[in-house]
């Protein structure tokens, strides 16, 4: 089978996948034993990376899985470095243009908003800049840091933005309330080692393709999940690590929503309000009418916002 090039991520899977991959990866591991020390009884750790679609594609799970069982788990994000840069070529990809398509296919698939444009209108080298960005953020904020992963990905997937340019990634340190400055010392500093300690942990246990997550309890136990699957998939791995979890029932209006997420897609308040993909669209169109949201849109799908974005 020839291999594909990381930036091509399987829809069906759900997953990117690293250069020499094997067999396909099994949906949910066997639950193994690891060491952990968390303050919560159950813990995540998510192998992603800023520009994986796949990791896009799971935005509105991951973030109702936060909303329904934040009060008993904690997620640990570590990069995974997809795309080092453009010498690997295979799978029909050996430039920037020829993933223009792909995104625009993955979007649809996913229905989440991605705009295969950038590709061609200002093509990144490497998801590695962005990746030793991030690491550089959870220096300041652990917290803001993941915020700021998700407004990157929103540059990069909607807005077209090169996220490799120290520009982009300082404005989107000011929209979380990161220090841009320090952001930028860390950036040539300490974040680059941290960078390699996730590579070398990815190696380590066995990671080859984006998303994948390691959900594990106090006992260590886990239970590995890959690629992009349904809500259920992940609620079944919680449950399944620490049976007495218990869902939250969280505030589901869109006051509500938006306090938690600056932005939102369709199809993520669709799965947050557990309402029909139509009518959550509809509903967001009436707010932004009303004032109360402003509205992005791309020639693959719209983001609401609480606020204007650059």
């Amino acid at each position: 089978m020839d291999k594909k090039h990381p930036v091509l991520c399987d829809p069906g899977s759900g997953i990117c996948e690293l250069p020499a991959t094997s067999s396909a990866i099994p949906v949910m591991s066997s639950v193994s034993k690891t060491k952990q020390s968390v303050t919560k009884p159950l813990k995540l750790l998510y192998f992603t990376d800023p520009i994986c679609s796949s990791c896009w594609g799971i935005e509105a799970p991951l973030r109702k899985l936060k909303l329904a069982f934040g009060h008993c788990l904690e997620i640990e994000y570590r990069m995974g470095g997809l795309l080092p840069d453009w010498r690997y070529n295979s799978g029909g990809i050996s430039k920037p243009s020829d993933v223009a398509g792909h995104w625009d296919e993955v979007s649809n698939y996913y229905d989440m908003p991605i705009d295969g444009d950038v590709w061609l209108e200002d093509p990144l080298p490497s998801s590695f800049p962005p990746s030793i960005a991030f690491k550089a953020a959870q220096l300041q904020d652990p917290f803001k840091a993941v915020q700021w992963l998700r407004e990157i990905r929103e540059m990069v997937f909607l807005r077209k933005k090169n996220i490799t340019r120290w520009e982009h990634l300082s404005m989107a340190a000011v929209i979380v309330g990161l220090d841009a400055v320090q952001l930028k010392e860390d950036f040539a500093g300490k974040a680059n080692e941290l960078f390699q300690d996730d590579l070398n942990l990815a190696r380590a246990m066995g990671v080859r393709g984006f998303p994948t997550i390691f959900f594990s309890n106090p006992a260590g136990e886990v239970v590995k999940v890959n690629g992009a699957k349904p809500y259920a998939v992940f609620e079944q791995a919680v449950l399944k690590v620490y049976p007495a979890a218990k869902p939250n029932r969280y505030d589901q209006q869109e006051v509500a929503l938006f306090t938690h997420f600056s932005s939102l897609t369709a199809r993520e308040f669709s799965e947050l309000t557990d309402t029909p993909r139509f009518e959550a669209e509809s509903r967001l169109n009436e707010l932004v009418a009303q004032g109360h949201l402003e509205k992005f849109v791309t020639k693959n799908g719209s983001i609401w916002n609480r606020g204007a974005r650059p």
